[in-house]
């Protein structure tokens, strides 16, 4: 991201450059002043340094040296403190460390960020050595190192994964590379902020920290995760910062704090990963596995994606914006007209009286009776989608009574610290609020509300949670998902929002969109890469907007971006100009209906892996690594993903009319050509009439349904199922979505089967998985 000569309001706050101000004090660690092994708990002595310049052949540099302390009384401190130190154990793979730097604890309320309080299962079993304290469960191990203090982290084998870099670690002829293991006293404020520094082995990979829109890989990068609104994708920025990462080695970090955060991964020193917080305290919980363990144990820990309601992954039309209700109307008749499979029409910042100024009523001049709007498109299989936003500006109806009744962020002297009146979803009475404004909309039939913005939270704020934007504002977008997921449930009981901003547990509130991405090849690149980075950051469902959105796209780019976007959980066609396929031309369109009614063909595939994603933890975009984690080159490819478990996809980001594409090992089945090929290599392959490479898993069996309009007239009673490859057995997935159920007509809610066909004789049978009332027609893919 550029960096202005001059701060800029809501730029991110990079809490790492603290730690090279010679203005402050870092306390570095030395070695356990007190512990007990059998509660994993105890004091870690920490020494007081300061930086100095030293001068050497006409170049300063900074060091670490000793420093005495200069406060008075003494009470205030020494040269040497302990500060409380502990371990905690939950199950075989996850543990936390929790580090204090003051010697009071601080209040703390319940976590938004975690589905609840964990529950400890007692310490691994312990192993006293000399100078070494070591836990082992059966995933790994961690050791304490009393003197000088030290964490190593191991696996089941005794391998060496990451551990803890400190001052007498240091080979380089600065002590300050790297960083070590610290903690900093900033002088202006007497606060407190943690660098927890550890190795960083050579060829080890890093992914995660939410939708970044860089390389696929953070080794190298410095990432600073603060709520940003991005303005594109091809930068450092994040709408959907997440304080989690895995690595390539085995291990996996979560960050449990909603202050400021950097993660340098390298970037700074090549050994060495450092992950800088605001923070007064250092929790960090440490996960010990593959990337499905990892990412299952993280999820387990912060909440899993419920399933959205099976019209959301129909097609939404939308575009920036329609403005009236004849607008709404004649875009569901032509997509009707036109064939183009279809469930929400969505009507973005032009449904109030002016446009852009949200005050959650219809314009009453161009919405003649939105009422009867909603009943006659749900009729015809449409649902509507609202946008909203949480900032009202001064002209806004709604100011006044926002200010007046105490519900906006205030700058703690009687204003405001914005332009804006911010509702602060920290309050409660500003929940009652908002959930009342957006239950008169959902009670109407409204089937989502785009919950856009939020990742401007006043950082000089004071909030009724009594914290300021330091503490909130990376919580925003928790808080904000939150609320208005809490009352789409409660009035529909559905699961579904549409959310741009979020944070470390935002996935329970599904679901969230890429923002707005350039009309580019790199864009369409940067917005793959981040959702990739946020599916491994443990959010099942994702969407961006096909095409980009700034401009309208050339015709080449819309073509080759679309069939990605319906190879994505959610997709919609939205950006500043017109995104309705015939708006194109004939030919466009007639390839444009080709992807759709692919997407709804494979309904019955894409159900079935949102509910066993939604259960696991996984997303359904997924890099290739994640589902073969022993092959070394899955790890390096960015620009394939996996949709599901068995359905690879390589989309075209070039006017090209073929690419090179990478297929992990094992047999992969083209599935427009049925061409077979093997894996574990390189293939230039030319796609069919839908303008992207996608193959299926050989042995996999990807069930269908026949197409239909909408999502509300598709018949399950009846299911496709194409085998691929030449397999004697082959799996797949199959769920009924709730209230269906083609025997009785009750509901089938959380029913999910393994199917297993083989081959038998000159055909082929199910046999496991075969669900009552369904009539299965199995074909060779």
């Amino acid at each position: 991201m550029k960096e202005h000569p001059i701060p800029l309001l809501n730029h991110p706050v990079d809490v790492s450059r603290d730690f090279s101000n010679m203005e402050n004090t870092l306390f570095l660690p030395e070695k356990l002043s007190a512990f007990d092994p059998s509660k994993a708990e105890g004091k870690v002595l920490w020494g007081r340094y300061a930086y100095k310049v030293r001068t050497a052949f006409n170049q300063e540099g900074l060091n670490l040296f000793p420093n005495r302390p200069w406060e008075f009384p003494a009470e205030y401190g020494g040269a040497k403190e302990p500060y409380p130190f502990s371990i905690t154990f939950y199950g075989d793979r996850t543990l936390r460390l929790r580090f204090k730097a003051r010697q009071y604890p601080r209040k703390a309320g319940p976590s938004l960020m975690l589905k609840g309080e964990p529950r400890p299962t007692g310490p691994w079993k312990v192993v006293r050595e000399k100078g070494r304290i070591t836990y082992r469960g059966k995933a790994g191990s961690v050791t304490v190192v009393e003197n000088p203090w030290a964490l190593e982290l191991r696996d089941a084998s005794g391998r060496l994964l990451t551990r803890t870099l400190n001052l007498k670690d240091n080979h380089s002829l600065r002590n300050t590379d790297p960083l070590p293991f610290c903690f900093l006293r900033p002088t202006p404020d007497y606060s407190r902020r943690f660098a927890a520094t550890f190795s960083l082995a050579n060829g080890e990979k890093i992914y995660g920290c939410g939708e970044s829109f860089t390389r696929l890989n953070k080794r190298g990068q410095k990432v600073v995760l603060w709520a940003y609104d991005c303005h594109g994708v091809q930068h450092d920025g994040m709408y959907k910062p997440v304080p989690f990462f895995m690595s390539s080695r085995g291990y996996g970090m979560f960050l449990h704090t909603t202050c400021p955060a950097t993660f340098d991964f390298g970037h700074s020193y090549g050994e060495a990963t450092t992950l800088f917080t605001g923070d007064e305290d250092l929790d960090l919980f440490l996960f010990l596995g593959g990337p499905k363990e990892v990412l299952s144990g993280y999820t387990a820990l912060t909440g899993r994606s419920p399933v959205p309601p099976l019209w959301s992954f129909g097609l939404w039309m939308s575009r920036c914006t329609y403005k009236s209700e004849k607008e709404a109307r004649d875009v569901a008749a032509k997509l009707r007209q036109h064939r183009i499979p279809s469930d929400v029409i969505h009507l973005d910042t032009g449904w109030f009286e002016e446009d852009w100024r949200c005050d959650y009523r219809f314009s009453t001049s161009r919405f003649k009776n939105p009422l009867k709007m909603i009943k006659d498109l749900a009729r015809k299989g449409f649902k509507i989608s609202l946008w909203q936003l949480s900032y009202f500006n001064p002209k806004n109806r709604l100011f006044k009574e926002i200010v007046e009744k105490g519900l906006a962020v205030t700058d703690g002297k009687g204003g405001l610290p914005t332009e804006d009146a911010t509702l602060d979803f920290s309050n409660p009475r500003t929940l009652r609020w908002y959930r009342d404004k957006l239950a008169g909309l959902l009670k109407m039939g409204v089937g989502a509300i785009k919950v856009d913005f939020g990742e401007a939270a006043p950082l000089r704020g004071v909030y009724a949670s009594g914290r300021t934007g330091f503490a909130e504002h990376n919580y925003y977008p928790l808080r904000y998902n939150k609320a208005a997921a809490d009352v789409k449930r409660k009035v529909s009981g559905e699961n579904i929002i549409w959310a741009r901003s979020a944070w470390a547990g935002s996935q329970r509130y599904p679901l969230h969109w890429g923002g707005d991405a350039e009309n580019s090849y790199g864009g369409m690149l940067s917005t793959l890469r981040g959702g990739l980075s946020l599916g491994l950051s443990g959010f099942s469902f994702w969407s961006h907007d096909i095409g980009g959105f700034v401009n309208a796209p050339s015709r080449e780019l819309y073509r080759r971006w679309t069939p990605f976007g319906l190879l994505t959980s959610h997709s919609r066609c939205h950006g500043m100009f017109p995104r309705e396929p015939w708006v194109y031309g004939k030919d466009f369109e007639d390839e444009f209906r080709l992807s759709v009614e692919m997407k709804y063909k494979l309904m019955p595939y894409v159900y079935a892996q949102a509910v066993d994603s939604s259960r696991r933890g996984f997303s359904m975009l997924r890099p290739l690594f994640f589902e073969f984690p022993e092959d070394p080159t899955s790890w390096l490819i960015e620009d394939e993903y996996l949709f599901g478990s068995d359905l690879l996809v390589a989309p075209l980001m070039e006017e090209v009319a073929q690419r090179d594409v990478y297929l992990p090992p094992g047999t992969w089945v083209d599935y427009q050509s049925k061409t077979s090929y093997r894996g574990g290599q390189w293939h230039r392959i030319k796609p069919g009439p839908i303008p992207c490479v996608i193959l299926a898993r050989g042995g996999s069996v990807i069930p269908h349904l026949a197409l239909a309009q909408c999502t509300k007239d598709m018949d399950w009673s009846r299911i496709e199922l194409r085998v691929y490859g030449s397999a004697i057995e082959s799996r797949g997935l199959l769920a009924l979505p709730p209230g269906i159920s083609p025997k009785s007509g009750r509901s089938a809610e959380g029913i999910l089967k393994e199917l297993v066909v083989a081959r038998r004789g000159g055909g082929w049978e199910v046999e496991k998985g075969r669900l009552p009332g369904v009539v299965y027609r199995i074909l060779e893919g």
